[in-house]
């Protein structure tokens, strides 16, 4: 079984949002960047829905930044590009959500 590197640049009121969280499994992970970073929000509903997925989550920190989120997030590892880059060596195959 392959693991997958899902990126979600989608807000969490999109489609795409609950696509992604019905396809993905323990095994792959989770990153978010673009609208997607809304969706790490503490205490929200779709923080809820995330963690429930039991994948690793992580946010890239140039969006979590640039929408206004960090400081807001907690229990996600934020990576930068170089952790992006990292992630993607890690988890072989990727796909995207937007």
């Amino acid at each position: 079984m392959s693991v997958i590197l899902h990126t979600l640049n989608a807000s969490p009121a999109s489609g795409a949002f609950d696509d992604c969280l019905r396809a993905i499994t323990a095994d792959d992970a989770l990153l978010l960047l673009g609208d997607g970073v809304y969706a790490a929000m503490a205490h929200s509903r779709a923080w809820e829905r995330l963690r429930a997925c039991g994948a690793p989550l992580y946010v890239l920190r140039a969006d979590a930044s640039a929408a206004g989120v960090l400081p807001l997030l907690e229990e996600i590892e934020v990576v930068d590009m170089d952790g992006f880059v990292a992630l993607t060596e890690r988890y072989p195959r990727q796909l995207a959500w937007y």
